[in-house]
C-alpha cells in the first residue's frame, strides 16, 4: 500500500491511499484510530517514533510487517471460510 505525505497543522504525516479499496481505510488521525485501546502493543508500535532507526532496521521493520500482515490476512481468511463452511451446513 503506498503511502504519501499529508500537511497537517505544520507537521507531515503519513497518509493511507485507498485508491485501490475505496472507504475501507477513512482518513483518521492515529489518535482517533487507537483511542479506545492506548495500551495496545498495536498502538505502541503505531506511535512509535522512526527517527532513531537506520535505513537498514527500518528495511527490517517493514519485512517483519509484512509478514505478519500476511498471517493476519491468512487467519481471516480461514475464519471466513470456515464461517461459510458453517453456515452452508445450516442451509436447508
Amino acid at each position: 500500500m503506498a503511502t504519501r505525505l499529508a500537511r497537517n497543522d505544520g507537521f507531515c504525516q503519513p497518509e493511507l491511499d485507498t485508491a485501490h479499496d475505496p472507504g475501507k481505510f477513512p482518513h483518521m488521525d492515529m489518535d482517533e484510530l487507537f483511542a479506545k485501546q492506548p495500551g495496545d502493543p498495536l498502538t505502541l508500535l503505531a506511535k512509535q517514533d522512526l527517527d532513531p532507526f537506520s535505513v537498514d532496521e527500518l528495511h527490517d521493520r517493514v519485512a517483519v510487517l509484512e509478514r505478519e500482515l500476511t498471517r493476519v490476512k491468512v487467519k481471516i481468511a480461514g475464519a471466513v471460510d470456515h464461517r461459510a463452511s458453517a453456515d452452508s451446513l445450516f442451509k436447508c
